[in-house]
């Protein structure tokens, strides 16, 4: 069996510490989340330059295109340890 995972009281964890150990279990979620803020910062911004278009349709777009940053960030991810784990195993003895 693989390496098995401490036991925690997760009941006793604050809300840092959660975050602190969900960063170090799955990286490229932390920065699917950075991706989209980023995205939504970026869109806030452009909101005020959207020129003709409607506020729906801006925001469609907007929607489509955080929810692209953080489903490429997790493919990424999962990719990343498909890889690690299968292809570039080491052999045990």
């Amino acid at each position: 069996m693989a390496n098995p995972k401490p036991i925690f009281e997760y009941n006793e964890e604050s809300q840092g510490q959660k975050l602190a150990r969900k960063s170090k279990d799955s990286p490229f979620m932390i920065i699917g989340l950075v991706g989209l803020v980023a995205a939504c910062a970026f869109g806030a911004y452009k909101f005020k330059h959207k020129g003709e278009m409607s506020t729906s349709v801006f925001l469609m777009q907007l929607r489509v295109a955080a929810q692209g940053t953080v489903v490429s960030a997790l493919t990424i991810g999962i990719a990343y340890t498909l890889v690690k784990e299968h292809i570039l195993k080491e052999k045990k003895e």
